[in-house]
């Protein structure tokens, strides 16, 4: 069994911490809250004094922290646990900060030849205790190898992303996704009440739709990013049909701060000449705009 150091105890990482010893694991914690130290060391955990404190004599090193600042401080601050950590060491970056961060933090660690996977999560609270997190992983797939029966027992997905770094850029992605569909399916649910639907109901059709199956599942995959962009539905429709949705949550006063956008998008995309195209091949004019090299 391993020793491993857990920084940072938050809804996350307790119950992280708290699986890794279930594993069987020595687990050495450090937070800056006295109370959940105290919690999971009733559970086993040592307690330790700081960062470097943490680190010593550690086989793995696990991070679960609010920013990039804050790992950044936990790995080079004063008492940051880059003091205390050996060659042998492998750092386990599984908060959610920026790429640059991430990257900063490995580069900083390689220059005195010590090593870091970045692993942020993927899914809930309640998979951190059910230990059915997602791993989007940045790292040499030697490292990941080594660090893998650890997030085995936090995780049922490992999903290796590349390098060091393409485990953040992965989260970033991932909840970039997320965080905005969550915005748009208030709105929606918001218009569907303001129009007299009951909201059970029409959740209960969008599921039967792309509105509730998702772009992801139900047309990317074999419209634009198989190279077809033969309309299964028009650009021009879905402007149309969302300027249709935004007449009516102007006459019922409900926001449309992600369908006002989205509406301006599909306008771009008109514009340059794909409004007779799948509403998919809106993905060719976004990336061109990004300066992206045209898709092989």
């Amino acid at each position: 069994m391993s020793k491993v150091a857990f920084i940072g105890l938050g809804v996350m990482g307790e119950p992280m911490a708290r699986n890794l010893l279930k594993g069987g694991h020595t687990v050495r914690t450090f937070d800056v809250r006295p109370n959940v130290l105290e919690a999971v060391a009733s559970e086993g955990a040592e307690t330790a004094n700081s960062p470097a404190d943490s680190a010593k004599d550690a086989d793995f090193i696990f991070t679960m922290l609010p920013s990039g600042k804050e790992v950044f401080q936990a790995a080079f601050g004063d008492e940051g646990f880059a003091q205390s950590m050996s060659e042998k060491t492998l750092l386990i970056d599984t908060s959610t900060i920026l790429p640059a961060d991430t990257d900063e933090i490995a580069e900083k660690l390689g220059n005195s030849k010590r090593r870091m996977i970045d692993a942020p999560v993927g899914r809930l609270a309640r998979n951190a205790v059910e230990g059915t997190l997602l791993f989007m992983v940045g790292g040499s797939e030697s490292d990941l190898e080594h660090a893998r029966p650890l997030l085995d027992l936090l995780g049922d997905k490992i999903v290796h992303c590349g390098p060091v770094g393409m485990g953040s850029r992965m989260k970033i992605v991932n909840n970039y996704q997320s965080t905005s569909l969550n915005v748009l399916t208030a709105e929606t649910l918001t218009l569907a009440e303001a129009s007299g639907l009951d909201v059970n109901l029409a959740i209960e059709v969008m599921r039967e739709t792309t509105a509730g199956k998702g772009h992801m599942n139900a047309t990317y995959p074999d419209q634009v990013l198989s190279g077809n962009i033969k309309p299964g539905f028009m650009i021009d429709l879905a402007h149309k049909d969302l300027g249709l949705g935004l007449e009516t949550t102007a006459k019922l006063h409900t926001p449309a701060f992600l369908g006002a956008a989205a509406r301006q998008a599909y306008s771009i995309a008109q514009s340059k000449g794909q409004g007779r195209n799948d509403w998919t091949a809106i993905y060719l004019t976004l990336r061109k705009l990004a300066g992206l090299e045209p898709a092989k």
